[in-house]
């Protein structure tokens, strides 16, 4: 359980620096005359990718085990594992589209 509790700390941390990553970029265009808007949109877009990734490690975890568990009693069933196991990563997929869509909004 501590080391489950470490991980997501890690994670959450790993979202923060990348959405302070982002903010910095929207700093250096407050200097070129931009809002304060620009900056939200730049957190939003590193809190749309940093969200994303720890939902997709979480749901992948649990298919994961559950799919292992299933090719302990099936191996013919890899297929349909790995199938499952691509799902979640659709969600990453939509953060990286909107944190795209987000900081074409920038300026």
């Amino acid at each position: 359980m501590k080391k489950i509790v470490s991980v997501l700390l890690f994670i959450a941390v790993l979202a923060l620096v990348v959405g302070l990553g982002f903010a910095q970029e929207a700093e250096h265009a407050a200097a070129a005359a931009r809002s304060l808007g620009d900056g939200l949109l730049g957190i939003g877009a590193g809190l749309a990718i940093g969200l994303a990734a720890i939902g997709v490690g979480i749901a992948q975890g649990y298919i994961g085990s559950a799919g292992l568990g299933l090719l302990a009693e099936r191996p013919g069933a890899f297929g349909q594992v790995l199938i499952y196991l691509v799902i979640p990563e659709t969600l990453i997929i939509f953060g990286f589209v909107i944190a795209f869509f987000l900081n074409n909004q920038i300026g």
